[in-house]
């Protein structure tokens, strides 16, 4: 014989407080709901809305340089510490939770060129245009005690770029030549050339942490295996590279900011053609740094603004900027993913939210739940028409969209002329490359 038994829990239909919403039970069969994605579409499009009308993401100005902001460095243990260093060759250590400045230093004469923290947090490194390499303590010195490096390197050339090695004592320079030196030496351990006059930046791969890369004056990117003895690969661009960056959560690719107003992804294992080619920018792209996620990054160019990029799409979601904001130098994106710092010519550096709707601080449950829904529906119905066009639209300054147009026209114009010419070229004629094919000059290994 069987028994069916009514079971009830009473956390099913039992208020906690009479100040908590009543539930009812809800059946979740589609025949009772026939209006269902008809009501999710209005929620969409009112979220949409919603998320640009609260799009906030200017933050806060950390202005006392005297100078143009020219680097920047994340603390590697602390979330709130970042670095600074300015074209007259100071340095400065702020507190971001407080949004103040903890110590200045008088580091170099001339330009503060790079700037890294040692892998353990304890002390960082600076490179200048005084030819001098110099390790600071992190922590300010005590009460009569003189503001001194930790140790000081004289080098014989100007060194512009610095990078730290991700587990052992050991950093890479850039300048005439890219030099890999050990911590407890004065003297750099191995030097990389590959007949070129200068080089602008190094970085090391955060994955693969024996890995390196560096931008050349000759239009290159250059990789290097501090194991071998020579470079490995080389990939010659139609113009200069300033820097680039490694994806930290996928080893093989990395981007670099390019003089031609774009940023260029590639595969190191294939360095004949960019994975992708990222465009929006109307002025030469300066800097460009990773997301911890490693599903975005952000540039910083010569057009005054910053624009975030999905790593896998060729404009980016998110432009910001500011009528007082000059040529961005610098940019980082902190190790939380939650903020983004950048560095201009006029003397400040600015915090903005990576999420320019996102809400700071404590959220209680039903604010995250409803703020996960309306994520979700957005991405549900994102290629809808209206939502599409709410959710791209932004204001640019008027400089900016006129000067995208004209590029526009441009590209459109050499597109069509490539079209005509392609379709009237005799059958064992020369190819005509396309644009995509045109950014890379020869790959030499």
């Amino acid at each position: 014989m069987k028994v069916k038994v009514l079971s009830r829990n009473p956390d099913d239909y039992v208020r906690e407080t009479k100040l908590d919403i009543q539930r009812v039970p809800r059946n979740y069969d589609p025949t009772l709901h026939p209006f269902e994605v008809c009501r999710e579409y209005t929620r969409a499009l009112n979220a949409t809305k919603l998320d640009r009308v609260f799009a906030k993401p200017f933050l806060t100005a950390l202005d006392g340089h005297r100078d143009g902001v020219n680097c920047m460095a994340k603390h590697t243990t602390s979330l709130s510490t970042l670095l600074s260093g300015s074209c007259d060759g100071e340095v400065k250590v702020w507190n971001l939770s407080k949004r103040e400045c903890l110590r200045t230093i008088q580091a170099h004469e001339g330009f503060v060129r790079g700037m890294v923290v040692r892998f353990c947090g304890t002390s960082f490194f600076t490179v200048g245009d005084d030819k001098t390499i110099k390790q600071w303590k992190m922590e300010a010195p005590g009460y009569g005690e003189a503001v001194e490096p930790l140790n000081t390197i004289l080098g014989k050339t100007v060194y512009t770029g610095l990078a730290h090695h991700q587990k052992e004592g050991v950093f890479a320079t850039c300048g005439q030549q890219v030099d890999i030196w050990d911590e407890q030496r004065s003297s750099p351990i191995r030097s990389f050339t590959w007949g070129v006059d200068s080089f602008s930046s190094v970085h090391f791969n955060p994955v693969e942490t024996e890995l390196l890369a560096s931008c050349a004056s000759d239009r290159s990117i250059i990789l290097y295996d501090m194991r071998e003895a020579a470079p490995l690969k080389k990939v010659i661009m139609t113009m200069r590279s300033n820097t680039l960056c490694w994806n930290p959560m996928e080893a093989y690719y990395f981007t670099s900011c390019n003089e031609d107003y774009n940023l260029y992804t590639y595969d190191m294992r294939y360095l004949n053609k960019p994975v992708i080619v990222h465009v929006d920018h109307v002025s030469a792209v300066l800097d460009v740094d990773y997301s911890p996620t490693g599903k975005e990054f952000v540039s910083a160019s010569f057009d005054k603004t910053i624009r975030i990029f999905p790593k896998d799409a060729g404009h980016s979601r998110e432009v910001y900027h500011t009528k007082r904001m000059q040529h961005v130098i610098c940019v980082k994106w902190s190790s939380d993913n939650r903020y983004i710092l950048s560095g201009s010519d006029e003397m400040n550096i600015r915090l903005w939210k990576a999420s320019a709707s996102e809400k700071l601080g404590v959220l209680a449950p039903r604010e995250k739940n409803a703020a996960n829904y309306r994520a979700k529906l957005r991405e549900k119905f994102k290629h809808f028409p209206q939502i599409r066009r709410i959710a791209q639209h932004r204001h640019l300054p008027k400089a900016i969209y006129y000067q995208a147009k004209e590029l526009k026209a441009m590209k459109d114009a050499r597109r069509r002329k490539e079209k005509n010419v392609r379709s009237h070229s005799k059958p064992g004629s020369v190819p005509v490359l396309s644009e995509k094919e045109k950014h890379v000059v020869t790959v030499v290994k």
